[in-house]
């Protein structure tokens, strides 16, 4: 299975607020918002969408290969992917510029607020899928699902492209676009919804596409073979044409840093995916296969839930069946 997980690479600045955003927000006062926090805690990480979503595929057994561009300052990074046996191949970097940077802070209750440095990632447009699969597999060639697209949020006219790129090579691929999600017009995003095999997002973007849409959920479900709405720690649900699947967050041994948990359970769910639609056509996957993928994202979720940082958790497959059993009382075979 040929897995091409496009998205932003940077780095990430996570930073701890001991107290509550929401105490600090005057609602009358909202036209004239002007806000600063004193935290206590920042750590420099390794992070962006494409390289935390790799960097759980490849712990679970899968071989993903990274299509981003990068800046001048990425050489740790690199060599951590490469010490990590991650494919750097179409990882591209520009030396007039830096690389992305992700800002973050956390309050007690984890509520986030986050800026992105887009530095590099303004050339991911540059960039082509294709390409990336070009001696991976024989294009037209390829049995059903041997390649496998993942539509990470980065600059919206490289989603934009990717898009067109997938539906005119017939490749399947999930779509995420999360925080881009208000950038697109209503036809960008409805094309991408509707070509996708897997739309995935947060119960506030699933609500701002709907809105964005204007339609309904039950509409929206008609739209995409497969439909994932996550809830933070109350775990997510899967929506067919057919079933609605309530998914239950696995327990997290502690509570360090909830950033890079979504992308987390993005990749324990496609790896199960993946490996159920290996050998038929995703439509005929039953509700209990994608509850199966679902809990393997719940559980992938909490092992970043206990590291401070996105891809600093680290399991092997034994540990991670064993954490699965905990949790759900089945037996997982990876």
């Amino acid at each position: 299975m040929n897995v091409v997980v496009t998205g932003s690479l940077g780095f990430d600045y996570i930073m701890d607020f001991s107290g509550r955003f929401a105490d600090r927000i005057m609602p009358e006062k909202i036209h004239v918002l002007s806000l600063s926090f004193l935290v206590e805690h920042l750590s420099k990480q390794f992070g962006g969408t494409a390289g935390n979503v790799a960097h759980t595929l490849k712990l679970l057994g899968l071989d993903p290969l990274i299509l981003a561009p990068v800046g001048n300052d990425f050489d740790p990074y690199q060599k951590f992917l490469e010490t990590n046996n991650i494919q750097t191949t179409h990882i591209v970097k520009h030396t007039n510029v830096s690389t992305s940077a992700y800002f973050v802070m956390t309050d007690k209750t984890d509520n986030q607020i986050g800026a992105f440095f887009v530095g590099a990632t303004k050339y991911a447009k540059d960039l082509s899928v294709g390409d990336a699969l070009q001696g991976l597999a024989l294009r037209g060639k390829a049995r059903p699902y041997e390649n496998f697209v993942v539509l990470a949020p980065t600059d919206p006219e490289a989603m934009k492209k990717y898009v067109k790129e997938c539906r005119a090579l017939g490749l399947p691929y999930l779509y995420d676009p999360a925080f881009q999600t208000a950038t697109f017009t209503a036809d960008e995003l409805r094309e991408g919804i509707e070509g996708a095999q897997i739309l995935i997002g947060n119960d506030y973007e699933i609500a701002l596409m709907k809105e964005k849409l204007g339609i309904s959920h039950e509409e929206l479900i008609m739209m995409v073979p497969i439909l994932i709405t996550t809830l933070g720690g109350k775990g997510s649900i899967i929506e067919t044409r057919h079933d609605s699947i309530g998914v239950a967050a696995a327990k997290p041994k502690n509570m360090s840093d909830p950033t890079g948990a979504g992308d987390a359970y993005r990749a324990g769910f496609l790896a199960g995916y993946l490996r159920a639609v290996n050998s038929r056509p995703a439509l005929e996957l039953t509700g209990d296969e994608l509850l199966v993928c679902g809990q393997m994202g719940s559980v992938a979720a909490v092992y970043t839930v206990e590291k401070y940082g996105t891809q600093t958790h680290t399991f092997t497959k034994k540990e991670f069946t064993k954490r699965y059993e905990e949790n759900f009382g089945v037996t997982l075979s990876l």
